[in-house]
């Protein structure tokens, strides 16, 4: 399944956040596949990953939840919505 995983940096993170992202890279876990990780501007980003494994997600976030804060929700790709509404009786 994947997942979308955004995050915000609170102010007083910012330098902690940006050192041990510098520190470590930030991989994800064994068992968790990162399709892309996307950093924007205003100090936020946006990952997806994919995982049949929610622990190893979690661990992942955890690993990062003392600086970062987390908004996940598992999603689909169009294909697979679209297999969805088809079968929808409207």
């Amino acid at each position: 399944m994947k997942f979308i995983v955004s995050w915000k940096i609170p102010k007083g993170s910012v330098a902690d956040s940006e050192a041990r992202f510098l520190k470590t890279g930030a991989p994800p876990p064994e068992g968790v596949k990162m399709i892309g990780r996307w950093h924007g501007l205003s100090g936020g980003g946006v990952l997806i990953a994919e995982t049949d494994d929610g622990k190893a997600l979690y661990a992942w976030l955890a690993f990062w939840n003392d600086l970062l804060e987390f908004q996940t929700t598992p999603c689909v790709e169009d294909a697979e919505a679209g297999e969805v509404m088809a079968t929808l009786k409207r």
